[in-house]
């Protein structure tokens, strides 16, 4: 029994696994009867039952297999059938591509209004590359055409409308284009025409633009103003414009080539036969009657291929005024003959057409080599030869230059300098006919003069401008013609007023503001305007409202000016005046400089040294102790005693400056060593105002010519001003450096600043001014410093500004003061 369920396990499966693979060849009710027999229960296995199953196998098997042979022979003809209508439908592809490919051609195809298209054939006949661009019509067909395409294209894809017609493509050939539904597509054609009927396409058009431009001329020569006319091979008239019908007085062109009217008279008619049967040009200026009035005219007629063509212009008006311009250019030659200015007129071939009479008598050339018309530089070679032509070096080059003026567009000028001494002007003017026409001014006397008289007139503006009287000269008609700076500067009159020509009047009115004395102004507007019996000088003396002393004189010239001089003399006025005030003022001043000086020395110094030295003494114990107070007492009598010392020292040395007796010791000195020295007497002071101070020393300041002592008075000086007006906490900043070979030295603090208006004072002796700090001094240390550094040749600069503390600096010069300055 297991054995039997083991065998029916086995069957099912193999019978599973046959049945995928049999359902493409075994019909299905065979399937369907194996199907039933899955599964197989094992429990119904026997051997009856075994049999019966392995002969259902057998038989399912056999049906199968006949099934499968029979199938397989039927697709296998159906694969012969196939294979056989590909290959008839690809011969078919091949003929068709053959048949499209017999001609140059595309077909557009599509399957439907909104389908893309299908493009076949060779688009190159279009004059375009590739296939695809044949869709754009515009690309190869003008735009009426590519516009009526698109126009069709889209009927035929919408509504299935044929059409046909032929255009010519911008390439230049002629295209088929035909458009018609086929099998539900919508089909285009489009194809190269060639052949005779290209050929006769290409004619069609060459014939249509031929009558275009035919009639264009027809219109054009019906049109114009001049008789035009065409005759036959046998000389009849075949066709005129209007002109011609109007001057033969016919009613219209019809009836003037119906009736045969001629516009000539017998000989010229007999002419233009002549010509016509030796077929040739006719050409001839005849006169004519043309409307009733005799005209000029110019007749051409020429040949033709069907028969002759022939116009008359009406030269009239040309013969007129070409009459009326000899007659103008005689009158100018006549002209021309009386100018001393030499004229010669070279035609385009540059050979001498005309000369004037001045020409031949600049030149002095032969009449009869200037009859032979010779060459432009013909002449310029015969003047060298005679040495009438300006000496040069490089004689081509200059001739290349002057014959330059046949190609230039616009006259050129240029100066002679002949070996003779003439100078001649030469004006080289080309002819709008080609050639040059040549002006030649002698102007050898005009430049003598000139120069003579430029000479004179600058000689006489240099003359004037260098004198110190103001000088005025007046015209008859009482306006300004000259005058020199110094004539504008007495009286405070402007350049340009003084160069626009004012009036006498005018002048006086200017000048009013400074002498106001009507009866000197009378007489001298008098003198320069006025109407007298005999003209005279006039002289009077001017005492201005400046003080200025002037002596005017008015003096008439031969040409009916007036010359104005005004001498300056109030130097010569004031002069002993000014000496005597000035000799004792110095005499008084010297009395009381020595005075002050001598007493100074010995009532006050003399004085104030034993004060100092009792001072010392008690401070020293000398003679006794001295309890805290008494030390203290004497150590500030000390200290103003010095003070007071220093003040009477820098009286003393500006009382010496002044007076010129104060000496420099100069010798090089260490700047750093000075600024230290000065610092150090400072540095109690500093202490007590806790203050700071910064020394820099840039180290190209390098050594000082200058005064040591005077110099460590000058910091001296300057730092106790800056700490004078400093607040404790701040710091006062020295620096010394050398900038462009100048030594500066400057001293700054931190302080108030000076006002603007206190700056202009602070070098001022005796001017003091706390500006709100501590600081009080009698006003000499800037003064003192200002001399001193001017003495060394040097100058004090002063920066400051409120809130921001103030810069003294004082600058020296690169070498120091020179030995003799010092030694005077």
């Amino acid at each position: 029994m297991r054995r039997a369920r083991q065998v029916g396990r086995e069957m099912n499966g193999a019978v599973r696994f046959l049945l995928p693979g049999l359902a493409g060849v075994a019909p299905a009710p065979a399937l369907a009867q194996a199907e039933m027999l899955l599964p197989l229960r094992p429990d119904w296995l026997s051997a009856g039952g075994l049999s019966l199953i392995f002969v259902g196998l057998v038989v399912f098997a056999t049906t199968t297999s006949i099934l499968y042979v029979r199938e397989r022979s039927r697709w296998t003809r159906r694969e012969g059938e196939l294979a056989a209508g590909l290959e008839a439908t690809r011969g078919h592809q091949e003929r068709l591509n053959a048949l499209l490919g017999s001609d140059r051609q595309v077909v557009l195809s599509w399957d439907g209004p909104k389908a893309s298209p299908v493009v076949e054939g060779d688009s190159g006949f279009l004059g375009i590359g590739g296939s695809a661009p044949a869709l754009a019509y515009g690309t190869w067909a003008g735009p009426a055409e590519a516009k009526r395409l698109e126009l069709a294209t889209e009927a035929l894809k919408e509504r299935g409308e044929a059409f046909a017609f032929t255009f010519k493509a911008k390439a230049g050939r002629f295209v088929d284009v035909e458009g018609r539904p086929v099998a539900g597509r919508a089909v285009i054609r489009l194809r190269e025409v060639g052949g005779e009927r290209a050929r006769a396409l290409a004619l069609e058009d060459e014939l249509g633009k031929l009558a275009s431009n035919h009639a264009a001329l027809t219109t054009l020569l019906a049109g114009v103003p001049q008789p035009v006319w065409m005759r036959a091979t046998d000389g009849r008239l075949t066709w005129v414009n209007a002109a011609y019908a109007r001057a033969v007085e016919a009613s219209d062109s019809q009836q003037a080539v119906t009736a045969g009217l001629d516009l000539f008279d017998r000989s010229e008619r007999e002419a233009a036969a002549k010509a016509r049967k030796d077929g040739r040009v006719f050409q001839l200026r005849a006169p004519v009657v043309m409307a009733g009035q005799r005209r000029i005219v110019d007749v051409l007629e020429t040949p033709t291929p069907s028969g002759y063509a022939g116009i008359a212009t009406d030269m009239s008006e040309l013969e007129a005024v070409r009459a009326d311009l000899q007659r103008q250019m005689d009158a100018h030659v006549r002209t021309l003959d009386r100018l001393k200015t030499g004229v010669a007129v070279f035609d385009a071939s540059q050979r001498l057409v005309y000369r004037n009479s001045g020409y031949e008598a600049l030149w002095s050339l032969d009449t009869g080599f200037l009859d032979s018309s010779p060459g432009d530089g013909e002449i310029l070679d015969r003047l060298r030869t005679e040495r009438r032509l300006p000496e040069l070096g490089d004689y081509r080059t200059w001739k290349a230059q002057v014959h330059a003026a046949y190609t230039a567009t616009r006259a050129s000028e240029d100066w002679w300098y002949l070996p003779d001494g003439r100078t001649v002007h030469v004006v080289a003017s080309p002819n709008p006919q080609g050639g040059v026409t040549y002006l030649f001014d002698d102007e050898t006397e005009r430049f003598t003069l000139e120069s003579r008289f430029n000479a004179l007139s600058r000689t006489q503006r240099e003359t004037l401008d260098s004198l110190r009287e103001g000088v005025a000269v007046f015209g008859s008609d009482g306006r300004l013609k000259l005058s020199n700076p110094a004539f504008a500067q007495l009286w405070k009159l402007s350049a340009e007023r003084a160069a626009a020509a004012p009036h006498i009047d005018e002048v006086v009115t200017l000048s009013r503001p400074l002498f106001p004395d009507d009866a000197v102004w009378t007489e001298i507007r008098s003198a320069v305007a006025g109407v007298r019996d005999a003209r005279e000088d006039y002289r009077c003396h001017m005492e201005r409202r400046d003080g200025t002393v002037l002596d005017c004189t008015a003096t008439p010239l031969p040409d009916g000016a007036t010359l104005i001089t005004f001498a300056d003399v109030t130097a010569g006025v004031n002069v002993e005046r000014a000496l005597t005030e000035r000799n004792d003022a110095l005499e008084r001043a010297s009395r009381l400089r020595e005075e002050f000086v001598h007493h100074v020395s010995y009532e006050l110094r003399s004085p104030l040294t034993n004060i100092i030295g009792f001072a010392q003494l008690l401070g020293e114990e000398t003679v006794g102790a001295l309890n805290e107070k008494q030390r203290d007492y004497a150590g500030h009598i000390v200290r103003s005693s010095g003070a007071l010392l220093a003040i009477i020292n820098d009286i003393l040395d500006l009382a010496s400056i002044d007076n010129g007796a104060l000496a420099l010791d100069l010798e090089e000195v260490d700047v750093a060593k000075s600024i230290a020295q000065a610092a150090t007497g400072l540095q109690d002071r500093l202490a007590d105002s806790k203050l700071r101070l910064q020394v820099d020393i840039a180290p190209q300041t390098g050594p000082l010519r200058a005064d040591p002592k005077r110099l460590r008075q000058i910091l001296f000086n300057l730092l106790s001003n800056a700490i004078g007006f400093s607040q404790p906490g701040q710091t006062v900043r020295v620096s010394a450096g050398r900038f462009g070979g100048e030594i500066r030295i400057t001293v700054a603090d931190e302080g108030r600043g000076i006002p603007d208006e206190v700056k202009e004072k602070v070098f001022d002796r005796f001017e003091s001014h706390s500006l709100g700090s501590r600081h009080r001094g009698v006003g000499l240390g800037l003064s003192m410093v200002r001399s001193i550094v001017e003495l060394h040749g040097g100058r004090v600069e002063l920066d400051s500004a409120l809130g921001q503390g103030t810069r003294v600096t004082a600058v020296f010069p690169p070498e120091g003061m020179r030995i003799s300055d010092a030694a005077e």
